[in-house]
């Protein structure tokens, strides 16, 4: 209880952010370009879990296209494997940067 009057929210979420560890040195625009190039990349993976969603669920119930619902499904789990690990790559690059320095 104490521990919650004491401190704010940064101060909670502050030792769970990254601090771009090997990125830190970087401007404010390399930082902003590889937001950008990451957020494009996760919108891609989502992308194509949403396409392998639509094949899935077209091969099962319109065509009766087994190999189309394992593509789908194949398409899914490769999506959303993508937006998982490009959404670490930040507290990744912090780790690995801080325990090599």
């Amino acid at each position: 209880m104490y521990l919650a009057q004491e401190a704010d929210i940064t101060e909670i979420i502050g030792g769970i952010a990254p601090d771009w560890g090997p990125f830190a040195s970087l401007g404010g625009e390399a930082r902003t370009m590889v937001q950008v190039i990451m957020a494009l990349a996760i919108i891609i993976c989502l992308a194509i879990a949403i396409w392998g969603a639509a094949k899935q669920r077209i091969g099962a119930t319109a065509m009766r296209d087994t190999f189309s619902a394992e593509q789908g499904k194949g398409l899914i789990v490769a999506g959303l494997t993508g937006v998982f690990i490009i959404g670490s790559l930040g507290t990744l690059f912090t780790i690995v940067y801080g325990m090599a320095v």
